[in-house]
């Protein structure tokens, strides 16, 4: 090969470097486009609450207090009252409360009781509104 040639190739060679290079650093360009997905976020474990009978009865309670309407649906971010469904959570936690008589300790059976009264109170003051 000439020498003429083998500088022009030299040259691609370290421009074809040069543009790879460039491609796997980050830009600073502030015009990118706002469409490109940031950087992946590493998993991060979730925290979740113990797996007993005080947040089985939170959980329910919860979800009623939703259906009553005392608490935002977290689907609109709105309080919205469906007493059919908020009767059902209620009435599940009078099942546990019914099948579990005897078997819980004193802190758990009033927190139960004490709880579904005042779900149920709500529930009859929501059904006089409608």
């Amino acid at each position: 090969m000439p020498e003429d040639e083998n500088t022009s190739q030299d040259s691609i060679d370290e421009t074809t470097e040069k543009d790879s290079a460039d491609e796997l650093q980050p830009s600073n360009d502030d015009s990118s486009s706002a469409s490109e997905d940031p950087a992946p976020v590493p998993h991060q474990p979730i925290q979740l609450p113990p797996a007993d009978f005080s947040t089985l009865v939170s959980m329910l309670s919860s979800q009623a207090m939703v259906m009553l309407g005392v608490l935002p649906n977290p689907a609109t971010g709105k309080p919205e009252a469906q007493l059919e469904f908020a009767r059902q959570f209620i009435d599940l936690l009078s099942i546990l409360e019914e099948k579990t008589k005897g078997n819980l300790e004193s802190e758990e059976e009033l927190a139960l009781k004490n709880t579904l009264h005042q779900l149920r109170m709500i529930f009859l003051e929501q059904s006089k509104t409608i």
